[in-house]
């Protein structure tokens, strides 16, 4: 196995942490977006069988998102060793969504924070499926815990980890398959059989990275004076309390160090869907809520990249 050098883990994180998703740069997920949407319309109308369908547009996906990342790091390696490590780093770059997650919760909080619910609801909207029209204060508190919590895996921990193992060539295969989901994945009537293949693989994909980052943000709790023991409780408690196989787990650790519950009755295009409770309502869902989930998703972050460097250095002593 080749490591990649920890200049560009490093390298990767500090230009997320710093720049987020830059508007101005060709984001290698919009691109992967447009592929679908385009690979999805020319499959409706050549297969019949949808759920054949979907599997091709999975397979499709992954195969050209990671084949023209391998040629394009090929070509700028062959074209200049500086040119490869320069590529190499902007796409591992793409993969991870910190600062960005950080970012588009905190103008959801800075909203609810200033009486602005209206606004708050709006700004919601854009990170969450659920409706957030008629969302109160606590639900949208609520939401935003959830969300982060879960994007935690998905946007951080999970891209992290399948750079460590396979460099951006990994990192873009699990943003494809994550892409997949958040488009096709749908349980109604359009995606049921058609997104069925991408959410099953989204499922497994991030079956490690979730429990990976429950697990680091228990460890975590203490550097922010929250409770370690009751993250581990609520994790083992309340894990499976949910839908996905995945989510509930960074969910559950979180409102358990918080001491806040998650949970409840969500609205989905105007049908309530009715989810089971996540912890335990010891403390209101509040700023401090919100902020300290976000601590988490930092303190699991760092957390994984000490061990990994620590990992790196251990093998290469070999």
């Amino acid at each position: 196995m080749t490591l990649l050098p920890p200049g560009i883990i490093l390298g990767a994180i500090a230009l997320d942490l710093v720049f987020g998703d830059p508007r101005w740069w060709p984001h290698p997920v919009i691109g992967i977006g447009r592929f679908i949407s385009l690979a999805e319309r020319l499959l409706r109308r050549t297969i019949h069988d949808e759920r054949l369908a979907g599997i091709i547009l999975l397979v499709m996906t992954v195969m050209v998102t990671t084949g023209t990342a391998w040629l394009l790091l090929r070509g700028a390696y062959l074209l200049h060793p500086r040119a490869g490590y320069i590529l190499t780093l902007l796409l591992s770059w793409s993969c991870l969504a910190a600062r960005s997650l950080h970012y588009e919760s905190k103008l959801v909080a800075v909203a609810l924070d200033a009486g602005e619910l209206e606004e708050a609801r709006r700004l919601l909207s854009r990170i969450v499926g659920r409706d957030t029209e008629q969302l109160d204060e606590s639900e949208i508190w609520r939401a935003l815990v959830e969300t982060v919590a879960e994007n935690s895996s998905d946007g951080v921990i999970a891209p992290l980890l399948c750079l460590m193992i396979g460099g951006p060539v990994l990192g873009l295969a699990y943003k494809a398959v994550n892409t997949l989901d958040s488009m096709v994945g749908y349980k109604n009537d359009r995606y049921l059989r058609f997104g069925w293949a991408s959410a099953r693989c989204d499922d497994l994909a991030n079956w490690l990275p979730a429990r990976i980052t429950g697990l680091l943000m228990v460890l975590m709790t203490p550097l922010f004076a929250l409770s370690r023991t009751d993250a581990w409780r609520i994790m083992r408690r309340d894990g499976r309390n949910h839908a996905s196989p995945n989510s509930g787990i960074p969910e559950a650790a979180a409102a358990g160090a918080l001491g806040v519950q998650l949970g409840g009755t969500n609205l989905y295009s105007g049908k309530p869907v009715e989810k089971p409770t996540i912890g335990d309502p010891l403390q209101p869902l509040t700023w401090d809520s919100w902020m300290g989930t976000v601590r988490l998703m930092y303190g699991a972050e760092g957390a994984l990249t000490l061990l990994w460097l620590c990992g790196t250095a251990v093998i290469r002593s070999l």
